[in-house]
């Protein structure tokens, strides 16, 4: 027999399988966990806080997640399984997705047990990364031995694919495009607005709360409506970092109005607090980036990377509280 064969047969056995047996959650559901949940996500549903909260459905996982120790509950099956696809070579793993299915809230006090099981394990497949095996866990998720959720996590088991040689050309000449944005339809908008060099916010139709980045409902009082309004340009630097290593040519060339032939030093990523109160994650130019400071006004301006994308970043030392 083929040995593929044999493997993927032997892989099969465990479809079924035990991956935890009553594992219990480390902490019941608890009012600080959800707090600093929320304040990471930006999320302001007042249904997550007060005498009556709920907890976000999406910390179904976090309730069941055993911390740096780990749990004692997981088989000894799916450790096999991992041995096995380790054995074969496919030595390397990557998370590639999860779906979660919520039955009931979850509510502080409720005390989280978990069973998971090994749903599938995929014929052996060929990816970017590697050829290897996704490998499917299911976990029911109870509170009180009542059903809340489900989360289903995949993983692929691979061997890491080898790259092909660079051309000499390659070597010579490193491609420095800066990487492309990701669009989609929930911030399709605000990309089409930094086309024409207008930066727009979000605001709800409801509240009128402004949000920035881009959502597809509000967080603050849920309404899905909303309209945009278009920022002044004026900010200031609320926080920044300094990228030194590691040095990339895309993101360390100077734009185009700086006239700089130097792209290889280190340089500043500032968060900006926008004169309309939401605040964008973007470059700071016209100064070094060792004089960036704290509260350093910066204006809005575009410039074009390349054919196809432009980006807005911010100049320091020029604000007149015009529009952009």
């Amino acid at each position: 027999m083929d040995a593929l064969v044999e493997l993927g047969l032997r892989l099969k056995v465990y479809e079924g399988r035990a991956a935890a047996v009553a594992g219990v959650g480390k902490d019941p559901v608890n009012e600080p966990m959800i707090r600093h949940w929320c304040e990471a996500m930006g999320d302001t549903n007042p249904a997550y806080e007060g005498p009556d909260a709920v907890a976000p459905p999406t910390m179904l996982q976090a309730w069941t997640m055993g911390g740096l120790s780990g749990h004692t509950g997981r088989s000894g099956a799916f450790d096999e399984l991992l041995g096995l696809l380790d054995d074969a070579g496919y030595t390397s793993v990557v998370a590639t997705d999860c779906e979660q299915e919520y039955v009931r809230p979850l509510r502080p006090g409720d005390e989280i047990t978990f069973d998971a099981v090994i749903e599938s394990v995929s014929e052996r497949k060929t990816t970017k990364l590697g050829t290897g095996h996704f490998v499917t866990t299911r976990m029911d998720v109870r509170a009180g031995g009542e059903l809340a959720g489900t989360h289903r996590f995949r993983i692929l088991k691979y061997a890491p694919a080898r790259r092909k040689p660079k051309e000499s050309k390659e070597l010579e000449e490193p491609r420095s495009r800066r990487p492309r944005p990701v669009v989609n339809r929930d911030n399709a908008g605000f990309w089409e607005g930094v086309e024409r060099h207008r930066l727009l916010i979000q605001r709800c139709t409801g509240c009128r709360e402004l949000r920035f980045p881009w959502l597809p409902g509000c967080n603050g009082c849920g309404c899905l409506e909303w309209d945009t309004v278009e920022a002044s340009g004026d900010g200031t630097v609320y926080s920044y970092v300094v990228m030194h290593y590691p040095p990339f040519p895309a993101f360390t060339a100077f734009t185009e109005s700086d006239h700089a032939a130097d792209a290889a030093g280190p340089y500043a990523v500032g968060l900006i607090e926008l004169a309309e109160g939401v605040r964008i994650v973007s470059n700071v130019i016209g100064v070094p980036y060792d004089k960036v400071r704290i509260g350093m006004p910066v204006r809005l301006q575009f410039e074009r990377y390349d054919e196809e994308l432009v980006l807005p970043v911010f100049r320091a030392g020029e604000t007149d509280g015009g529009g952009s």
